[in-house]
């Protein structure tokens, strides 16, 4: 072996003798790899780095995770310079990715229009038509400072780093930017991109700093993904339960509350029968359904140990000159009724149930409709047990959660958080209460993912995550387990020897918030919910004006039957009327004309359908009632 030669490993085993100093590049070519960047010992890299010692290398193509994760960074890169190119005083940050390609921060001394966005993909592609390599150098950060002086936001992110860190700098023609992580070095290839919006965006996520604007644009490794995505946000787009919430007349916000919904009826009705649904649920298992106040005294919540771990996520006011605060949790509550008792083992497991109104700040920035707001509605429930009994209360919980999510429908999955950095308590209680979980999943055969550090501040949990369906994943249920509560509250049973014991706390929600959950059923449905959630069942359309004393009449039969009718009896025409019913939803809309005024039959015509079918008063009235009392999701 020559003394300037080095030995490389490849994943599969082989292996290779190179010059010292040669490049990934020059290894991939001679290779014929399909690479776009490699790695050597395990540490990502783009293909103009050397191998300097004997290393393992591996290769990443653009259908990789990683090969594509350095695509997204370089299209990033082609979109800086096109808006560079565009506007000469733009500062731009660091580019960064998400799930499905990139989005770069920048300051510009006018609003970019979504407007203007063909004509700067088209500057993109002439860019890398005419572009040769991204450049790249490795300096170290005092160094990038003085390359970087003439944008300030880059200089602020160098700032966070050590003085002596070496980062990676990248140049493609006016533009550069540094990173840690690799870039794809050739972009006359990389094709399958659209810039999709613009948004305002905090400097760094933090308020108190200035707005900038965000651009953000999908890159894929091919013009199917592309395709796949661009089709799946159409149809995102076509679901939104903001549109629909309008559309159908649900919900609406108001600048005098915000982030805070108003019901309308229609949405009400939606709310209250999955409210009637779950309370009888929970009767059926023996659930005892409570009522806490909304305002409660301050020294409350220093006990519960919110004021150390949430309080900058509560609303305060003052009551009789003492400070109070609106609850955020149902829990403090809880165990305030537990407490008011002496409790006896016979007693337990005590099942308490609230649907509790709770009010969260959220930055303005993170609302979002129904499924961001700032005071929402929990289906929650505090179960108190004795410590042999938490195994079965636990698999309680988690079969109504079972139950609940088969009647809509919902397939998920189960994700166990542990301790986070900002707890409360003995990590020995920690440990304990995650074991306790872990044995209970087990022992049910749930397969379920570890998410490390993700737990309350009181304690372990287990998360339940939905899929709709667009295959949107969506946290809603969650079972907890907390030691620490009962401590708080010094709470206490009697056991068989007459000696006082702690019990243990179990935190369960199934819809998690209500109004979450709604926004999510809307998404999930398009706004067509099944019959047994439906605003209104059933429409009734008169054909002629003559026809309005008879559809009054069975607008009253329906009414008596508990299903929820609306009629259309104005002197318009038949189409429209049949056009304005179906944008309405409703699963069943009725014609009423001389025929079924002569007889004892309905034509029938089901959501999403154009045929009419004839059926029997009786028969129709049998066929609603079933799928309401069977709560019937895909009639």
């Amino acid at each position: 072996m020559s003394n300037n030669e080095v030995e490389i490993v490849f994943p599969n085993g082989s292996k290779k003798m190179v010059v010292a100093g040669t490049t990934l590049y020059e290894v991939a070519k001679e290779i014929d790899a399909d690479a776009v960047i490699g790695s050597i010992d395990g540490t990502l890299s783009d293909l103009l780095s050397q191998i300097d010692k004997p290393s393992h290398v591996a290769f990443y193509g653009k259908d990789s995770q990683e090969g594509l994760a350095a695509i997204r960074r370089s299209i990033g890169l082609v979109f800086s310079q096109a808006i560079k190119e565009r506007y000469k005083k733009v500062s731009i940050s660091e580019i960064q990715l998400d799930e499905n390609g990139f989005f770069v921060d920048m300051r510009l001394d006018q609003s970019l229009s979504i407007l203007e966005f063909k004509e700067i993909e088209q500057g993109m592609k002439k860019i890398q038509k005419n572009s040769g390599l991204i450049k790249k150098q490795e300096v170290i950060v005092r160094e990038a400072k003085e390359i970087f002086a003439d944008n300030d936001l880059q200089v602020e992110l160098l700032n966070a780093l050590p003085a002596d860190d070496q980062v990676s700098i990248y140049q493609l023609g006016d533009v550069f930017t540094f990173s840690k992580e690799p870039f794809a070095l050739d972009v006359h290839h990389i094709k399958d991109f659209k810039l999709l919006k613009v948004s305002g965006a905090y400097w760094q996520g933090n308020s108190d700093n200035e707005m900038l604007q965000r651009v953000n644009g999908a890159v894929f490794s091919s013009k199917e993904d592309l395709a796949e995505y661009l089709h799946f946000l159409d149809e995102s787009e076509k679901r939104s339960h903001q549109k629909l919430g309008k559309e159908l007349k649900l919900f609406m916000f108001s600048e005098e509350a915000p982030g805070m919904p108003f019901y309308l009826s229609n949405g009400q009705t939606v709310r209250n029968e999955l409210e009637k649904f779950l309370r009888e649920l929970q009767t059926r298992y023996d659930y005892d359904e409570v009522k806490t106040p909304l305002i409660m005294n301050e020294r409350l919540w220093r006990r519960s140990g919110h004021w150390d771990h949430y309080k900058d996520n509560m609303y305060f006011t003052k009551v009789d000159d003492q400070d109070y605060a609106l609850k955020p949790m149902n829990c403090p509550g809880h165990c305030m009724i537990y407490k008011d008792a002496v409790r006896s083992y016979r007693d337990l497991p005590i099942r308490m149930a609230e649907f509790g109104q709770v009010h969260r700040h959220e930055f303005s920035g993170a609302l979002n409709g129904l499924l961001r707001v700032r005071t929402f509605c929990q289906d929650d429930a505090h179960i108190f047990v004795s410590p042999d009994q938490i195994k079965s209360e636990i698999s309680l919980a988690l079969k109504i959660i079972d139950e609940v999510y088969k009647v809509f429908g919902f397939e998920y999955s189960v994700e166990l958080s542990t301790r986070p950095d900002d707890f409360m308590g003995e990590i020995a209680m920690w440990d304990k209460a995650e074991d306790s979980l872990k044995e209970v999943l087990d022992s049910l055969g749930y397969k379920y993912a570890i998410n490390e550090g993700d737990g309350a501040f009181y304690g372990p949990k287990i998360d339940i995550h939905i899929k709709d369906a667009l295959n949107r994943s969506h946290q809603c249920a969650t079972v907890q387990l907390d030691f620490q509560m009962p401590e708080k509250f010094d709470l206490s049973f009697i056991d068989q020897n007459n000696e006082k014991q702690r019990p243990v706390m179990i935190h369960r929600a199934v819809f998690g918030s209500l109004d979450r959950f709604f926004g999510i059923l809307i998404e999930h449905y398009a706004g067509a919910f099944p019959v047994w959630l439906a605003p209104k069942q059933v429409e009734l359309l008169s054909v002629a004006e003559k026809h309005g004393d008879y559809v009054d009449s069975l607008y009253h039969e329906f009414q008596e039957k508990g299903i929820r009718v609306s009629k259309d009896v104005r002197n318009e025409k038949l189409g429209k009327k049949i056009r304005e019913a179906e944008l309405r939803k409703a699963p069943y809309i009725l014609v009423i004309g001389d025929h079924e005024m002569d007889g004892n039959e309905f034509s029938v015509r089901k959501r999403g359908s154009q045929q009419i079918q004839k059926m029997s008063k009786d028969a129709f009235f049998d066929l609603v009632g079933k799928q309401i009392a069977e709560k019937v999701h895909n009639f």
